[in-house]
């Protein structure tokens, strides 16, 4: 990899690492704090959060009727979710031991808090932990094949793509061939070694 490209790579590495400190030291962190896996708001932040709670009925009546008669869709992705979760999570469990692959945590992706937000009723409540469960999920998942992706075959595509994991940056060129094995090993050490 061209010097010049992994110079930025790593400074690009090093201003994600400074935004993710960033948002987290955000002045609404100031509403609440998060003792063990706890979220506890102020009083008076609580006091406000019931008062703009729409109760069950009233969101019945305002929800855009096309929004009900979907979620019978929506939802129905719950089996196709829950079942590549099964098996991707048994992957990893099986073969990334066997690869020096240290293994995804769960619990770094799939996120469960909005829950413990007042103002939104048990429906919205609802909503949100399937967007958490299937968002947080597709990114679990996203990280298992990247790192799968870089111990096998960390080269990009010759055609542009739109979307990519954050590992796809570093791999080598398309038709980098000179040395090839040497450089896939050294993609291996590295993913060996990374600590998460």
């Amino acid at each position: 990899m061209n010097g010049r490209i992994q110079q930025l790579l790593d400074q690009i590495s090093a201003l994600e690492d400074d935004l993710r400190e960033a948002l987290a030291e955000q002045p609404s962190s100031m509403l609440f704090q998060i003792k063990d896996k706890r979220i506890e708001f102020e009083q008076s932040i609580k006091e406000v959060h019931q008062q703009l709670k729409t109760n069950f009925f009233r969101w019945l009546v305002t929800n855009r009727p096309l929004n009900l008669i979907t979620g019978p869709i929506i939802y129905a992705m719950i089996i196709p979710l829950v079942v590549t979760d099964v098996f991707v999570t048994f992957y990893q469990w099986a073969c990334f031991p066997i690869y020096g692959i240290k293994k995804v945590r769960r619990s770094d992706y799939i996120i469960y808090d909005r829950q413990q937000l007042q103002y939104l009723n048990f429906i919205e409540k609802f909503h949100c932990t399937y967007c958490a469960y299937g968002s947080g999920m597709i990114c679990y998942v996203t990280e298992i094949v990247a790192r799968t992706e870089q111990y096998f075959c960390p080269i990009k595509h010759a055609r542009k793509i739109l979307g990519s994991h954050a590992r796809y940056a570093r791999f080598m060129e398309f038709g980098e061939a000179e040395d090839y094995q040497k450089k896939l090993e050294e993609y291996r050490r590295l993913l060996a070694n990374e600590k998460y």
